[in-house]
């Protein structure tokens, strides 16, 4: 038996409201209405005309929009009513409507939808507004908003219940037109660097192209497990191979990890490999990106996070991992050779070592973790890692011991990740075999060792750099917003 519905005392007037409209013959949900104009057609345009000049030109708008505040003199009233683009006032009067219609207009509730056409008009307060000449009840609200100057208080209610947050929160709003701003202006930055776009399978037989804990599924069909997809590097990397020569793919990809202000399971990124390129090419094609995407979005290279301005408009710093822990606590890892010396040194600052920080290389990391990344603020990029923790990396030529690999600080964040890719498919089988070792110790993230890639690299990919870059911290930057719940529509939430 189905469990009966506990409606407040509001909602049971709107129900009613809702009944009384269907014996007028009034249908409460309405039908497919046609719009001449949305707000953002309308206030921009003619906010500045006087009231003689709208009246003399008698513009004729048909708008629709949710009905914001509502307040009735007797035979007439003013409402607000909003659409994608925001508000616009609407005056009513029972004379220019007719009785029906107006009984419609003091039936409805805040929250209602409505379909207005009328003329623009200028208050006596010189507010633009239009002046109703038909009024076409849309849609019922059967609850009520949130009262309007507080909206829904609760954070994690309004990430739970996005669409009452987008229906009173401006900013929320914003972030969302603005998103697809920021994407379509990264395909177009990429398009223009000559690069194609593609799509590779979310579903992967195995882990690999980064490190980190996967989603488990099953393919009933084939009898077989899948991954939801860690990363896109590996199968961008056989297009590589294939002969394509710049790709990208923007896309979502899965993670089963902690959350917390930067991260969730599910997240976008766009990776991009450019054959015959290195590390280098991708600093200037990632720099080229930001001083590409801040001027077409924002209409500027300086961005202001979190009350911190950046400059995308400057070259961006250039640092080798050694050179940076060097300068915040005067160690030169270059110079430690001796993995118990290493040892010492981080045990005298303070560093915690598990099983798998097996080697100078992932001490040398955790330094950097503790006392470097939280103090980038301008754009840098961090090179030079060591080879342990960049499996997919090119051994430098200089010192084999670190890799041509760099990730991107912006505001004590990483944003991109960049390799000169490796393509010497001994040495990939070599790195393979370790991360399996690395397994076997308990590393979870490890990858597994993926064959057909080590044959496709046997065939010959040619000297290629290659970026990974995280959409939702770019959005988070660019709208300048802490967490990266606030730019995900719809952020994965704990059970109520």
């Amino acid at each position: 038996m189905a469990e009966k519905i506990k409606l407040t005392q509001q909602e049971q007037v709107r129900r009613q409201k809702m009944q009384d409209l269907i014996d007028m013959g009034v249908d409460p949900f309405g039908a497919a209405f046609a719009r001449t104009h949305k707000t953002g057609d309308i206030v921009p345009v003619y906010k500045d005309k006087t009231k003689e000049e709208l009246e003399e030109l008698q513009i004729p708008v048909t708008v629709a929009g949710r009905i914001m505040t509502k307040r009735r003199m007797g035979k007439a009233g003013f409402m607000h009513i909003q659409d994608i683009d925001g508000q616009i006032q609407i005056y009513v009067r029972k004379d220019e409507v007719g009785d029906a219609p107006y009984e419609l207009y003091k039936k409805n509730d805040l929250g209602d939808i409505v379909g207005i056409s009328g003329v623009l008009m200028k208050t006596d307060h010189g507010d633009l507004a239009i002046r109703a000449k038909e009024y076409t009840h849309l849609s019922k609200a059967l609850r009520p908003l949130p009262e309007k100057f507080h909206g829904l208080q609760d954070t994690e209610e309004r990430f739970r219940r996005r669409y009452v947050d987008l229906i009173m929160n401006e900013e929320a709003r914003k972030i969302a037109v603005t998103r697809p701003k920021i994407i379509r202006a990264i395909q177009s930055y990429l398009d223009g660097q000559g690069l194609i776009e593609v799509e590779t399978p979310v579903l992967q037989p195995i882990l690999g192209g980064a490190a980190a804990r996967p989603f488990i599924t099953h393919h009933n069909t084939l009898d077989m497990p899948f991954y939801l997809r860690i990363a896109t590097e590996l199968p961008l990397k056989r297009l590589i191979v294939g002969g394509l020569e710049g790709v990208y793919e923007i896309g979502r990809l899965f993670r089963n990890e902690g959350m917390d202000a930067t991260h969730n399971p599910e997240f976008t990124t766009v990776e991009a490999y450019v054959a015959y390129s290195d590390l280098h090419g991708m600093m200037d094609l990632i720099e080229g990106l930001f001083r590409y995407v801040t001027d077409k979005v924002l209409g500027t290279h300086v961005v202001t996070y979190q009350g911190t301005e950046l400059d995308f408009g400057k070259p961006f710093a250039r640092i080798t991992m050694c050179e940076a822990v060097q300068e915040k606590t005067g160690i030169d890892f270059k110079q430690v050779t001796d993995f118990g010396e290493a040892k010492k040194l981080a045990a005298d600052h303070g560093i915690q070592l598990e099983k798998k920080h097996n080697s100078i290389g992932h001490i040398l990391s955790l330094f950097f973790e503790k006392y470097v990344e939280e103090t980038l603020e301008q754009p840098t990029f961090v090179y030079e890692y060591p080879v342990e923790i960049s499996p997919l990396a090119k051994k430098n030529r200089q010192d084999p011991r670190f890799t041509d690999r760099y990730e991107l600080f912006i505001a004590g964040h990483e944003y991109a990740n960049a390799f000169s890719e490796l393509n010497d498919p001994i040495d990939q089988r070599e790195r393979f075999e370790k991360q399996l070792e690395l397994r076997d110790l308990g590393d979870d993230e490890a990858n597994e060792m993926d064959v057909d890639y080590v044959e496709a690299l046997e065939y010959g990919m040619p000297p290629t750099g290659g970026v990974g870059l995280g959409v939702d911290r770019l959005v988070m930057l660019l709208t300048d917003q802490r967490t990266i719940r606030e730019v995900l529509l719809f952020p994965h939430m704990k059970n109520r």
